[in-house]
């Protein structure tokens, strides 16, 4: 009885595609960093289409300056890096629109920016986007959907917070 209680009271962060594709497992990005969860865990999709939507709600806190990343700060405090590709820093933003900036705070499902596949394809990087969420101590766990085809503000999981 509980347990059931725990359930049903366990506060939750949904989590939205921020882009159309297919949900592939973390461990399969070809980036250590984040296939070994070094940053933390989280979900990655191999984009079909160049539109990016905040996967949470939240407030903005950073943009990197190569716009290859953004970070997040959910409205219940855990941090979310949203990296877009592998190795795209070194392509110093040429591929990047991003729409947000530091400080404003967004809903799940806005549109925040775009990323040129084809331009990210022909320099020969990997163009996985991935959600990471940096501040894993305040998770008890996270529900995931894996291998799947998913278009843009599809839940893809859930953060079950401590």
């Amino acid at each position: 009885m509980v347990s059931l209680f725990k359930k049903l009271f366990t506060k939750k962060i949904n989590i939205q595609a921020p882009v159309t594709g297919k949900v592939i497992p973390l461990s399969s990005v070809p980036d250590e960093v984040f296939s070994t969860k070094v940053m933390g865990d989280g979900f990655a999709i191999k984009p079909t289409e160049n539109k990016l939507y905040s996967p949470i709600s939240g407030t903005v806190l950073s943009v990197f300056p190569t716009k290859h990343a953004i970070t997040f700060n959910t409205d219940d405090g855990i941090q979310v890096l949203l990296h877009l590709g592998i190795d795209t820093v070194e392509l110093k933003g040429a591929p990047f629109n991003i729409l947000v900036h530091e400080g404003e705070h967004i809903s799940a499902g806005d549109e925040i920016g775009t990323m040129d596949i084809d331009q990210i394809i022909k320099a020969g990087k990997s163009t996985e986007i991935i959600i990471v969420i940096t501040s894993m101590e305040k998770l008890k766990s996270i529900d995931r959907v894996s291998n799947t085809n998913v278009s843009h503000g599809d839940k893809i999981g859930a953060l079950n917070l401590s």
